[in-house]
């Protein structure tokens, strides 16, 4: 069975609309983090799809220290309580470490763990603890280090300090150098994932699993197979969807390489949408 986890006013899981949680990388800036929500809202709300905006305040793991990395935690949950009000949304952003989760927790609706750090039991603990004590979510990306199974360690970690509103992510898999894998046994198994209470819903990152890790001082990818990978997840039935994009990918201060076109997106929600229809 399993169990539904409440985002705001979205509530994820089997039966209910596919979640999209999207928009860039990084937040640039308010105006542009309002463009790309203003531009998913409408297009979620035409295709019956939920929505989450989703940008992060800080790049804590990119691969150079020259890299532009965000407005920092105040500036961007400033940004980020506006976006959440004005376009009437849910919102999330990755926290890394534990003193940013109560913080995080005062304004977004949706704590996201890392892929590298969702075994750190301290950050783990505590965005459990914050989004108990605010009733907020939490949603852990797989490590591209774990088999699915492994993922009911961080489930059980946030389980032990109250958080059962949980959702966990699918990102891809290491496969040898430079390459990720996306195992669609694998998401099955992660769709069954062995919890109390329920397997928590689960959420395909379309976009990081195209990278290509280890390009150099910019991550690779091919975000020309973005389409193909939600298409096949929606049809694995999958309870959310991740995706980042920007209006002008090329010129992205973070994940250029993997990020699709703002005007790609509705097209390719329209198809998900109705993939999610069919298999209903």
């Amino acid at each position: 069975m399993t169990r539904v986890c409440t985002v705001g006013k979205v509530t994820i899981g089997p039966l209910r609309p596919l979640a999209i949680i999207a928009g860039p990388c990084v937040l640039e800036s308010l105006e542009l983090g309002m463009t790309i929500g203003s531009r998913l809202v409408k297009a979620c709300a035409e295709y019956g799809l939920a929505y989450v905006f989703k940008a992060s305040f800080d790049k804590a793991n990119r691969s150079s220290v020259r890299s532009a990395r965000g407005p920092g935690l105040e500036g961007g949950l400033a940004w980020m309580s506006r976006i959440r009000s004005e376009l009437g949304v849910p919102v999330t952003t990755d926290i890394h470490e534990p003193e940013q989760a109560a913080l995080t927790a005062n304004v977004v609706d949706l704590l996201q763990i890392p892929a590298f750090l969702c075994r750190q039991t301290d950050l783990l603990c505590a965005a459990g603890e914050a989004a108990v004590k605010m009733a907020r979510a939490v949603n852990v990306k797989k490590g591209q280090f774990l088999a699915p199974h492994e993922m009911a360690g961080a489930v059980r970690k946030l389980a032990e300090v109250g958080c059962t509103n949980v959702m966990v992510t699918e990102r891809g898999t290491t496969f040898g150098y430079g390459r990720l894998v996306n195992d669609f046994l694998g998401l099955g198994d992660l769709m069954e994932l062995r919890a109390e209470g329920g397997s928590p819903p689960v959420c395909f990152d379309v976009t990081h699993s195209t990278q290509l890790p280890g390009a150099g001082e910019q991550t690779g990818g091919r975000p020309d197979r973005a389409p193909l990978l939600a298409r096949a997840a929606a049809a694995a039935g999958v309870h959310a969807m991740f995706l980042e994009t920007h209006p002008q990918p090329g010129k992205a201060l973070s994940d250029a390489s993997t990020m699709l076109p703002l005007d790609s997106v509705p097209e390719l929600l329209r198809a998900v949408a109705k993939i999610r229809e069919a298999i209903e």
